[in-house]
């Protein structure tokens, strides 16, 4: 069986790499629909340095997908179901560690190829299926996932005093987080902070929102989850410090590409915990899957998806990109290629 994977071979630039698949081995799904990430966004546009875009590339991007199952030989899945698909390829696991921080493992789209492809082949155990789920939402079914670990980690190590919630960023990753506090928090005052002030409109449903340069002078929490990222990673690592109670625990989300500067001095004195977290397994995609059924988790989720054009040939795959740049929040796209 022969498959198309359009692979980005330079910034701005794809080729499609013609390979054969073993329908034996694998299930074998076609994508249907896809959204962007910001990872995406810096490949495309070649903002990693030189020297990882040398290792990286060539390769398929997109890393959130869903789609139908083509053929299982297995009989686990049925030709037609819908699936989610886990981008995540785990090494041996040792007991009581998290299979996404695994030594060796792969990452599709982080130098292999992602999902932008004519056909998938993945184990059973890389599929979650779902029903009743609109496509749009289920495609970021891997970025809630995310936030799921976040939090399940945070529930696992935070002391019990949970009063009030900090989440550092206005972005969809912020969002998200605050989406999953709110429900799972329910006795919590949840509390946003950011720097536009048109996108912390849309975090409507938290207690509070507070713009970065007028936080209160008395503003405190008991923990809080970081978002940030980039070049605002600093800024908003160090407000976090300065504000967050003793003892109180810090999730690190947001991916910089440069080193960080971080206030040891403050962080022994108030004995804070920082963790990191990064990626998901399969674990918090069921999760992740669940949640998505809830109907006002779903209705908040719309308010920051926006579909693009369906993409049917590489010049479409152009313009969702360029689409994405403009957008505040998440494109989804259909992959009709």
């Amino acid at each position: 069986m022969i498959n198309c994977t359009y692979q980005l071979v330079y910034p701005r630039t794809f080729s499609v790499k013609y390979s054969e698949i073993d329908i034996e081995k694998n299930v074998i799904v076609r994508p249907r629909y896809m959204s962007i990430c910001h990872a995406d966004q810096r490949y495309y546009l070649g903002k990693r340095n030189v020297s990882i875009l040398k290792k990286k590339l060539p390769m398929a991007l997109i890393h959130e997908s869903c789609g139908e199952v083509v053929y299982d030989k297995s009989g686990k899945f049925k030709v037609g179901q819908n699936v989610v698909m886990i981008p995540n390829f785990p090494k041996k696991v040792r007991p009581g560690e998290y299979e996404n921080y695994s030594l060796g493992a792969k990452f599709l789209s982080s130098g292999y190829d992602g999902f932008m492809r004519e056909f998938v082949e993945l184990p059973y155990d890389r599929l979650v299926p779902f029903k009743d789920i609109p496509l749009q939402i289920a495609t970021v079914c891997e970025f809630i996932s995310v936030g799921v670990h976040a939090i399940n980690r945070f529930n696992l190590c935070a002391h019990r005093y949970r009063d009030v919630i900090a989440v550092w960023g206005d972005g969809s990753l912020s969002y998200v987080i605050a989406c999953l506090l709110k429900i799972l928090f329910k006795n919590a005052k949840i509390i946003v902070v950011g720097k536009n002030k048109t996108k912390l409109s849309y975090f409507s449903f938290v207690d509070e929102t507070y713009l970065t340069d007028e936080l209160p002078s008395d503003l405190k929490f008991d923990h809080a989850f970081e978002c940030v990222g980039a070049h605002g990673s600093f800024y908003a690592i160090d407000d976090i410090i300065r504000c967050i109670r003793p003892q109180g625990t810090a999730m690190l989300l947001g991916v910089s590409e440069d080193k960080v500067a971080i206030n040891t001095r403050d962080i022994l004195e108030k004995g804070l915990t920082l963790i990191g977290c990064s990626r998901s397994g399969k674990v918090e995609f069921e999760s992740a899957v669940n949640f998505l059924k809830n109907s006002v988790f779903q209705r908040r989720l719309m308010a920051i998806i926006d579909e693009a054009k369906p993409v049917k040939n590489i010049s479409d795959i152009h313009e969702v990109f360029a689409y994405d740049a403009k957008n505040m929040f998440k494109t989804v796209f259909e992959w009709n290629i």
